[in-house]
């Protein structure tokens, strides 16, 4: 929760200041984010012209401490557009306070990002999905969600009770649905839940939210995206299937098998978000 107004706007000032100061004078900062789930680590090699930034050196900002998150901000080119690269993010089950977890996005929106793509690695829930699938997500249930919203509203950024009826950007859904189509990937569309964690879920609320029409299950990007959508930014989100959700899995669900499954999947998910961000115009 937000507490001191003052002091968390301090945070996402000078943190801002630091990246920008960081970008060689002349470089334009790019408008765009790309948060790499897990999995999604081997894009970071196809930007060009790169640099890099330790979570360490930035004010304010928290240490991913997850295996498979690096915990570096990289700045650089992909597939001709200028790109700010999450490799690491925080989760509220490291026990960071959801408004620090999400603080990133709070500076991404100071420095001028106009889209914040999200990827995760997540628990899947349709009949017809399989490990190390994807699914392109359309809306969420962020009921088990601690609001990051919670505490003063930060007026520079948006209004106190913001709707959150168009939280992911339809065009982008459509833009991402007609990459994979032409690249020859199978992409689900369908609802993401979020949940707290560090535990997976238990069969009984996986059959619960299999009744609420939930497609996938995971412990990140809900926090994410209300703050995006607070500050008025495009989301577009993508889910690896890394593991079938409890109950419906056959196995005891493990860290090393969502690891396994994404790195599966890493070289359809790099295509689909190079060819979006290709795709996409501001």
């Amino acid at each position: 929760m937000i507490s001191d107004k003052d002091a968390y706007l301090n945070y996402v000032d000078s943190a801002a200041e630091y990246i920008r100061n960081a970008i060689p004078s002349g470089l334009e900062i790019p408008s765009v984010c790309i948060v790499l789930g897990s999995g999604l680590a081997p894009l970071a090699s196809e930007c060009t012209d790169t640099m890099s930034i330790s979570y360490a050196d930035i004010p304010g900002f928290p240490v991913s401490t997850v295996p498979g998150h690096e915990g570096r901000l990289i700045i650089g080119n992909l597939e001709g557009k200028r790109v700010f690269m999450m490799s690491g993010r925080f989760h509220y089950y490291e026990g960071y306070d959801t408004s620090l977890c999400t603080l990133y996005v709070r500076v991404m929106s100071k420095l001028g990002v106009k889209l914040l793509m999200l990827t995760n690695a997540a628990g899947g829930l349709l009949d017809d999905m399989n490990p190390a699938d994807l699914m392109v997500i359309e809306d969420h249930l962020s009921f088990f969600c601690d609001s990051p919203l919670r505490g003063p509203n930060l007026d520079e950024f948006g209004v106190r009770f913001p709707d959150q009826s168009f939280v992911y950007d339809k065009d982008c859904i459509e833009l991402l649905m007609k990459s994979a189509d032409e690249l020859g990937i199978r992409l689900h569309k369908g609802i993401y839940s979020y949940s707290k964690g560090p535990q997976y879920e238990t069969p009984a609320e996986i059959r619960a939210l299999k009744m609420l029409g939930v497609g996938a299950v995971g412990m990140s990007t809900v926090p994410e995206a209300i703050v995006a959508s607070h500050c008025g930014m495009k989301v577009a989100a993508v889910s690896c299937i890394s593991n079938l959700a409890a109950g419906i899995s056959k196995t005891a669900l493990t860290h090393e098998e969502v690891m396994e499954n994404a790195n599966k999947s890493s070289k359809s998910n790099c295509d689909l978000v190079k060819t979006f961000i290709k795709k996409w115009s501001y």
